[in-house]
């Protein structure tokens, strides 16, 4: 790859993502093509806030690439409780690795982290920053189900407002023919910032307060849940939580429509879509692990 570390969608170009999710698609049919040339790989876990897709692909992918990984811990069981900052932090783990997967409450913690080390670093999440790992995979998904990331129409609905997924998934989709549409209450619209960009690009952008207004015109729709832990106001949840949600009635009649979610849902998306043969969610998170072990393994 062109990049020493990976912390946002914004620095990926069309060349950089087919490169990713070409090798991806090599190791999840050949998952030994690389032969032995990770396995004295150690790959430090450093994760701040929850996690288990994100984590537990990265160290998955990683022995699947024969190396190993490290762990942190729990931010209760390292110096962090002590008052160690995040760059101690890094500096310190830098001399265990030779990479740091970083998951962290505050936007642009990745991006100071990588200042730090010598080694590269990928951003698993700041904040309601980026997350450009999940966003591969789900590329990767949509390639796989559609045959391709172009003259696609992409919905995007839940939470725009915090959701990182959404804002890396928004700025990746830009490298391709899709048209964008969100859909969100007011409150959750998409921020400015990353509304400014999207338009900035030329990218194609719609944005709607109800599924019902574009459903019908999607290739692709990708569910996101409401965040709680990211509301400042504990009523400003309670105002928006469970109002957009789907069940098998509402894709009745669109069995060609790819239904995503990054995971975890809450209640967004009914157990009855589940059993639907466009229910790609699951499948989504696999993909996790063929698309991290190409990433690591050209990042390294």
């Amino acid at each position: 790859m062109r990049h020493d570390h990976l912390l946002t969608a914004k620095q990926l170009s069309r060349e950089d993502i087919e490169t990713v999710l070409d090798r991806a698609r090599e190791l999840a049919d050949d998952p030994e093509a690389v032969g032995d040339r990770h396995a004295d790989t150690l790959l430090a876990l450093c994760f701040f806030e929850p996690s288990t897709r994100t984590k537990m692909s990265f160290g998955t992918a990683m022995k699947r690439l024969g190396g190993d990984t490290i762990d942190m811990g729990s931010v209760e069981s390292s110096s962090v409780k002590k008052g160690e900052s995040l760059a101690d932090t890094v500096r310190v783990i830098e001399g265990y690795a030779d990479a740091l997967v970083l998951r962290h409450p505050r936007e642009g913690a990745a991006k100071m982290a990588s200042e730090q080390v010598s080694v590269p670093v990928v951003n698993a999440g700041d904040g309601a920053g980026h997350h450009p790992s999940q966003t591969l995979l789900d590329l990767y998904t949509m390639r796989e189900q559609a045959g391709g990331l172009d003259d696609l129409s992409v919905g995007i609905m839940g939470d725009l407002k915090y959701g990182r997924t959404v804002h890396s998934l928004a700025h990746a989709l830009t490298n391709f023919d899709v048209r964008q549409h969100f859909v969100s209450p007011e409150s959750l619209r998409l921020p400015r910032s990353v509304r400014y960009d999207l338009h900035e690009s030329g990218a194609q952008v719609r944005e709607h307060e109800e599924l019902d207004e574009v459903l019908d015109s999607l290739d692709v729709l990708y569910v996101t849940r409401i965040q709680q832990e990211r509301f400042p106001d504990e009523e400003e949840y309670r105002k928006v939580a469970g109002q957009y949600q789907i069940d098998a009635e509402t894709l009745d009649g669109h069995e060609d429509l790819a239904v995503m979610h990054p995971l975890p849902r809450v209640d967004e998306i009914a157990p009855d879509v589940d059993d639907l043969p466009n229910a790609t969610y699951f499948q989504q998170a696999h993909n996790g692990v063929p698309v991290r072990m190409a990433l690591l393994d050209l990042l390294l």
